[in-house]
């Protein structure tokens, strides 16, 4: 693996070139007119909308603002998402695409605005966004999207000139599309929420809900101890996957990862662009600022579900497809390694709004398939327009959480949930390897039977063991070991675990319980 040759950095960059965070857990009970939980840029962006409009907002992050799925995104703000509108059109008519497509770019213009508006700086970059394809035989799916997006709204065209150091069949080029430092564009945002008055707490992860005409939120002690009481009017759920099972949307949504790869190189290697193709199991690509004649370039791809394995292998191969077609990418001094996790909708359209029909103070965004950064914005304008009255925006309906799936789709979901139910049961008759501790590597992991038990064992690289339950708090699934990133993973619903048992990501909110190793 090339990356093993050169300085590896396992982090974010945008984790690494940002300044910390300082928002304590609430000492004692607290009082909001909206409670909302996640301080990712759904929940930043919903949170400042809703302090404009002069409510009492409170934010509730498990862990730091801006570290989660939006600290690990490619922050591209687009509303080009791949092949997107020709299937929109074909399977919900063309005026869903429309709406679609006039949300997302009015997200675009959003954040421009309030970079401007607030004074952030955030390394925005106007950029075109390219769909692209190398295979011949496809040129007419290229062109029959770019149709379907120009009648959508987008200055989109059909090209066969991209800029990438190699050559593609065709592709289609949608203009005034932007990309950004999301850790900086969502910790500017913050510290803005808070100057106006609202409150933002880390390290507070909200375990009880009982929603109502008076909502009630329970958050967790940092250190162990009682924890307080959160009263709200509404409460907003933003945690990327929903962490209470009464949104009903468990069965409506599939959670993947992505890898990325990012290695400093010449501004003249770097194309000019934001660019992603379906093929090789999706690669996407852009640059961003980095230093004096150099830009970072980003390649992301290797989608998996988690808890799937052989993540490090799936790193090699990005790494393998980067440094064959990206001028520049093998020989750059280090390289930033991450992932990123997003879930995608059954119907292809986020869920934004009540959480469920019987909902009137309770409300969801979630299922952005991997455009969280446009469908975060969007999200926030039309949370808040549900909240505070007013207007609400044309597609409202396009992105109701009580919209009734499309009947093409129950197979898809009859299927899902077959994988959901073979996980379920099928992981529990097959954890007999490696047979004893001993077989566990310094660096691994893998469940194993302890007293009868299924057990997520860790050694570390000094020898040490760490034995846990495996099964995952949320419903009971068995998590899986990610060797690259050193995780336990749930492949049920996506929650994820450090190898102490803390939970790293929803939709579990409790940790995996610690086990007695053998005398």
């Amino acid at each position: 693996m090339a990356t093993q040759q050169r300085p590896t950095v396992d982090a974010s960059y945008w984790m690494v070139t940002a300044s910390g965070t300082d928002h304590p857990p609430p000492e004692s009970d607290q009082t909001a007119d909206v409670a909302v939980i996640g301080g990712g840029i759904a929940g930043l962006c919903a949170a400042w909308e809703l302090v404009c409009a002069g409510l009492d907002v409170i934010v509730l992050e498990a862990d730091r603002v801006a570290a989660g799925v939006s600290g690990h995104t490619t922050a591209k703000v687009t509303a080009a998402h791949g092949l997107k509108y020709a299937r929109l059109e074909a399977e919900h008519g063309g005026e869903t695409a429309y709406l679609y497509a006039r949300s997302q770019q009015e997200a675009v213009e959003r954040t421009v605005t309030l970079c401007a508006e607030l004074g952030i700086e955030a390394d925005l970059e106007r950029m075109p966004a390219v769909t692209y394809l190398r295979d011949p035989e496809r040129v007419g799916e290229l062109k029959e999207e770019a149709a379907a997006a120009r009648r959508a709204g987008l200055d989109a065209s059909f090209v066969t000139e991209t800029g990438l150091p190699f050559d593609v069949a065709g592709a289609v080029r949608v203009d005034g599309q932007l990309q950004f430092h999301p850790r900086k564009f969502l910790l500017g945002l913050a510290e803005r929420v808070t100057a106006a008055g609202g409150r933002i707490h880390e390290h507070s992860r909200v375990t009880a809900l009982h929603d109502g005409a008076h909502c009630r939120l329970t958050v967790e002690s940092p250190d162990g101890g009682k924890g307080v009481t959160v009263h709200a009017g509404d409460v907003v759920i933003a945690t990327h996957y929903p962490v209470f099972d009464r949104t009903l949307l468990l069965t409506l949504l599939e959670p993947r990862r992505e890898l990325v790869l990012a290695a400093p190189v010449t501004a003249a290697a770097a194309p000019v662009g934001m660019f992603i193709t379906p093929e090789d199991g999706t690669r996407s690509l852009r640059s961003a600022p980095y230093d004096s004649g150099r830009r970072l370039l980003i390649v992301t791809g290797e989608a998996f579900e988690p808890g799937a394995g052989g993540v490090r292998e799936r790193f090699e191969r990005l790494d393998a497809w980067a440094c064959t077609e990206l001028p520049g990418f093998a020989e750059a001094d280090r390289v930033y390694r991450w992932a990123a996790q997003d879930n995608d909708a059954m119907d292809q359209l986020p869920y934004v709004g009540h959480a469920h029909p019987g909902s009137q103070h309770l409300y969801v965004a979630t299922g952005f398939g991997g455009w969280g950064m446009s469908n975060g914005v969007m999200a926030g304008r039309l949370l808040a327009a549900h909240i505070a009255g007013g207007p609400r925006p044309a597609w409202t309906e396009l992105y109701d959480p009580r919209r009734l799936p499309p009947v093409r789709d129950a197979g898809h979901a009859v299927a899902q949930q077959a994988s959901v139910a073979g996980h379920f049961i099928g992981d529990r008759l097959h954890t007999g390897e490696p047979a004893s501790l001993a077989d566990v590597a310094r660096g691994g992991g893998a469940v194993v039977r302890l007293g009868g038990k299924p057990c997520a064992v860790h050694r570390d690289d000094t020898g040490k063991v760490t034995a846990l339950s495996a099964r995952c708090p949320h419903l009971g699934c068995l998590v899986h070991y990610n060797d690259a990133e050193r995780t336990w993973e749930c492949p049920c619903h996506g929650s994820r675990f450090a190898t102490d048992g803390s939970v790293l990501q929803g939709p579990a909110t409790r940790p995996l319980k610690r086990r007695e190793l053998p005398e």
